[in-house]
């Protein structure tokens, strides 16, 4: 995946020999675009890939609910509405560490407003989710209809559907920090989850408490996804559709599936970067946008676990 990931591109380039002149500091072409473009690009596609996938599974082992997943749920777009009113404000310029900020205090607040219904069953969670990510987009739909330039809106509605196609070792230093402490945050909570899958009253009898672990998670999923959208935009479906591949492999006890969550959701985004990159005729020439590669993955397995619902909901006599 990480050769595909460096050799997919424009330029046709021998890897290892560019990799190797980047090394040894030789301002060779290759060297050049390997360094300042698609090694960023790659390190910035794992780690948002991965901490993405650990999210969901760390939700939906928290909640146990198979829907939970930072874009279902409106975490990004919330993330997204902070980024972009540092961008209308003009303050990014000023001081660039605002913006995973911004995004980190937009994905935290939907989160605690989230956490309010997370005792009312996984259809109420969703549908909260829904009509906070709806409440979100109409707020980013006000903030672009007060642009002045239509260019500055044109420009952040393409940022919105998410895209590394920009972004070099600058926009990678600033969100790896984030991404590195929440994910750290987030692969730490493997215990607790197994205790809180045994129920809150038997989590607190072994000495976890589901407050702290709440609060642990609501840090950690606020850092990655704040992070990851400050430079990425908003990329969804990631963490709701790897927790569901790993679980049919290592099982159903949470802690299992943090780890190989985490790393197929690094495959899993790599390999969509790399699609994306792929020169399809129909584009004449342009870039696929990254977000809408993971929503046309995503949407039919969200609608399937829809679907599982509504039939375990048929099977239970529930109205």
């Amino acid at each position: 995946m990480s050769f595909l990931s460096l050799h997919q591109g424009e330029a046709g380039l021998a890897v290892g020999q560019g990799l190797v002149d980047w090394a040894l500091g030789h301002r060779t072409p290759a060297a050049v675009i390997m360094g300042a473009l698609r090694l960023p690009r790659l390190v910035l596609a794992l780690s948002i890939g991965g901490t993405l996938g650990l999210s969901g599974a760390c939700w939906q082992g928290f909640l146990r609910n198979p829907l939970a997943d930072p874009g279902v749920l409106g975490l990004s777009t919330w993330a997204a509405l902070g980024a972009v009113g540092v961008y209308y404000t003009g303050l990014f310029h000023a001081l660039p560490l605002l913006l995973p900020a911004a995004s980190l205090l937009g994905a935290a607040v939907a989160t605690l407003i989230l956490l309010a219904f997370g005792q009312c069953g996984p259809l109420v969670l969703v549908l909260a989710g829904l009509g906070l990510s709806t409440l979100g987009m109409a707020l980013l739909a006000l903030v672009l209809n007060l642009l002045p330039s239509p260019y500055a809106a044109y420009e952040i509605m393409h940022w919105l559907m998410g895209s590394l196609a920009q972004d070099g070792w600058p926009e990678a230093l600033l969100a790896l920090p984030g991404l590195g402490l929440g994910g750290l945050l987030l692969l730490g909570s493997g215990r607790g989850l197994d205790a809180m899958a045994l129920g809150e009253e038997v989590a607190r009898s072994m000495g976890f408490a589901p407050e702290r672990l709440q609060l642990r998670l609501v840090c950690g999923t606020a850092l990655v996804v704040g992070s990851g959208v400050a430079v990425s935009g908003a990329i969804g479906f990631v963490g709701l559709v790897v927790p569901h591949m790993v679980r049919s492999v290592t099982g159903g006890r949470p802690s299992f599936t943090l780890l190989p969550s985490a790393l197929a959701g690094a495959v899993l985004l790599g390999g969509a970067d790399v699609l994306v990159r792929i020169p399809w005729p129909v584009l004449h020439g342009a870039e696929l946008q990254l977000g809408v590669v993971t929503s046309l993955i995503g949407t039919p397995f969200f609608l399937a676990q829809i679907w599982k619902l509504r039939t375990r909901f048929r099977g239970s006599g529930a109205p």
